[in-house]
């Protein structure tokens, strides 16, 4: 499957997922630790994809949807942005009523 497809099949099968440097559990970088917390004090199961693990991601995921760097979140298929756009929208209660939107409307 090209890169570019293994991409487009993990942001559309998951309501949330962030593609991100290391794991949720073990970040590898300070701006995926705190995206991957904002997520998870959500309190809904999401997606993930370490782009440190996977080159051929790592290195393509920018023309993605035209965002150059790591963390990248997405909810219901669309980018929402990295981490300060993620740590704001968490802070105003954005992000939890997206989140939990995007989860309901695929269960």
């Amino acid at each position: 499957m090209d890169v570019m497809d293994r991409i487009d099949e993990a942001v559309k099968k998951h309501p949330v997922f962030i593609f991100m440097k290391g794991t949720p559990q073990f970040p590898s970088c300070g701006f995926s630790s705190r995206t991957a917390e904002a997520l998870k004090q959500c309190g809904k199961e999401f997606g993930y994809c370490n782009v440190l693990a996977d080159a051929e991601i790592f290195e393509n995921l920018p023309r993605y949807a035209d965002w150059p760097t790591f963390p990248q979140v997405y909810i219901n298929g669309e980018l929402i942005g990295g981490c300060d756009i993620t740590l704001e929208m968490f802070e105003k209660g954005e992000l939890q009523k997206m989140i939990d939107e995007a989860v309901s409307a695929a269960s």
